[in-house]
């Protein structure tokens, strides 16, 4: 009989234990900074090619130059060479 009072009384030291585990989960989770979106992704670009190495990039980010695009202004100059 003792010992089912023992477990008794260990099964509600649990049971209480549990439940202020639970309030403070709670607690955190409602004071917890909401996390920010996630940044828009911006519309595709337009790639080019470099006229002198072959690199890849965006439109925005090439220079003129004669004879096509380029990626620095060295390979413009080479390529005006």
């Amino acid at each position: 009989m003792k010992y089912l009072l023992v477990l008794l009384v260990v099964s509600i030291g649990i049971w209480a234990w549990r439940q202020g585990r639970r309030e403070e989960m709670r607690e955190k989770r409602a004071a917890a900074p909401k996390k920010p979106a996630a940044p828009a992704v911006g519309p595709p670009q337009a790639m080019v090619r470099c006229a002198h190495c072959g690199l890849h990039l965006p439109a925005t980010d090439a220079l003129p130059g004669p004879g096509g695009v380029y990626c620095s202004v060295a390979h413009r100059r080479a390529g005006a060479g």
